[in-house]
């Protein structure tokens, strides 16, 4: 069920209504929270929740399991990473490990090729599988690790796991953050429900009217035949990209946490503004936190993080960003982007030259300007129908030569224009200062955003980290 659809309007109206008649009552809050999540999930494809069923089951008696016979806990803990990355890697990634040991061993069309005797079933990415997993693990390493006690009631632990406005894109919520929350009654005041509107709003901003709009330039630049040879239009085209991935990605968690107000319940931050950053290690701060901070707390830190030496520390950030980049999809594309992302890093970390960028504003803006660039050429792979292609791309950015402009009309510059001017705005923290000087300033500019929806708003699309 997509944010942007007339069917999760009704739906979230009835839910809040029946919320409202429920009231107080705590057991009665969570049979409905887990029954609207389960049918807002399986809205989509009602096969699919027996797999989020199954993984939470695991993950709710192995943690349990790991309380009651601590000698024990090790094998617990396997068995729900074994159960949970086995589903991931079944129904995520089968497809792309049959196609490469095809291609390994020359089976490619012949009748004993791995991939054409995967069943169909397997190929389809239940929608949020790759989140979901990931929440019900950090329950399961957090119980190992002793940091949170286990839910005592399956039904407390599914809200958590299922609980919808974060369920298929994020963010990544922990378990010691959201369990306690599930089992207290917040009367939502009139500020947090104003609060969780302007939450709303803007993620419906900006994804229906940047994203949306971005996205027909975006997919048409890449899917073309050929290549376009002016170097302009793919810096504009990664640009558009950029902008197209945050406002969309970002647009959805800001709909998340804004529901979650109305809830009664504060969703962590997910993004903060990654396009102002002067360095990597500062973008991956602000870009999908609740990802990063998974993987810095169960997979870099356990690898020894920076405790082990320099030549280890690299090792770890590489196998940190490669991983994560495979998180997000089952193609060699992301696995390069990984690889990207890592080695601008391991640059950054080895001759600390954003550090040295900060003495005055000049060079801030230098490293803004540096960074900017590493991180679209990265996203050229990230986006890319095949790294043959990427390659292409960028030599042609970086050649500098054709057409000096973008070739698409004013509508792409328009949309792309004010997320700059978005941006500008909060480094220069105008929104604080116009809100001090005109109390009323937020209604008005929050009406505007509404009316902007409604007549700007492009093709609707599913959201892009669905497929993740």
């Amino acid at each position: 069920m997509l944010f942007n659809s007339l069917i999760f309007v009704l739906f979230g109206v009835v839910f809040f209504l029946v919320s409202g008649l429920i009231g107080s009552k705590v057991k009665g809050r969570l049979i409905w929270l887990t029954a609207a999540s389960f049918f807002f999930y399986g809205w989509w494809d009602w096969r699919f929740l027996f797999l989020i069923i199954f993984s939470g089951l695991v993950d709710f008696f192995a943690a349990r399991a790991m309380f009651k016979k601590p000698e024990n806990k090790k094998l617990f803990l396997i068995l729900s990473i074994l159960a949970n990355i086995g589903s991931l890697s079944l129904f995520k990634y089968s497809g792309f490990f049959a196609e490469n040991l095809d291609i390994l061993f020359g089976l490619e069309g012949s009748k004993f090729s791995i991939a054409s005797h995967i069943p169909d079933f397997f190929l389809i990415t239940p929608i949020g599988i790759s989140f979901y997993t990931f929440q019900s693990m950090s329950y399961t390493f957090d119980v190992y690790r002793k940091k949170i006690s286990p839910a005592k009631n399956v039904l407390h632990f599914f809200a958590y796991l299922s609980m919808f406005p974060q369920l298929v894109a994020g963010p990544i919520v922990r378990a010691k953050s959201m369990l306690p929350q599930l089992l207290e009654v917040n009367h939502v005041s009139r500020d947090e429900r104003w609060n969780g509107l302007q939450f709303v709003i803007k993620g419906y901003f900006k994804k229906m009217v940047i994203a949306d709009n971005l996205a027909p330039l975006v997919v048409a630049a890449f899917g073309a035949p050929e290549i376009n040879p002016s170097s302009m239009y793919w810096w504009g085209t990664i640009i558009a990209f950029a902008l197209q991935i945050y406002c969309d990605f970002s647009g959805y968690t800001d709909i998340a946490i804004g529901l979650g107000k109305w809830m009664g319940y504060q969703l962590p931050q997910n993004f903060s503004h990654p396009y102002i950053s002067t360095s990597l290690r500062e973008f991956w701060s602000r870009w999908h936190i609740s990802l990063s901070t998974w993987f810095r707390d169960y997979l870099y830190i356990p690898l020894g993080g920076s405790r082990k030496g320099k030549i280890r520390t690299h090792l770890n950030l590489w196998i940190t960003m490669v991983i994560s980049a495979f998180w997000h999809g089952a193609a060699w594309t992301f696995i390069m982007w990984g690889v990207v992302h890592a080695f601008f890093s391991s640059v950054e970390k080895i001759t600390r030259w954003t550090d040295k960028m900060t003495s005055n504003l000049i060079l801030k803006f230098v490293a803004w300007g540096i960074v900017t660039v590493q991180i679209l050429v990265s996203w050229v792979f990230f986006r890319a129908n095949s790294i043959s292609q990427a390659w292409k791309i960028i030599q042609t950015m970086f050649a500098f030569k054709g057409e000096s402009y973008l070739g698409w009309g004013l509508n792409g510059s328009v949309f792309i224009l004010i997320m700059i001017l978005w941006e500008i705005s909060f480094v220069l923290n105008m929104g604080q200062k116009v809100r001090k000087k005109y109390p009323f300033a937020d209604m008005v500019f929050y009406a505007l955003l509404i009316v902007i929806i409604v007549f700007f708003r492009g093709p609707g699309s599913e959201f892009i980290y669905f497929q993740f």
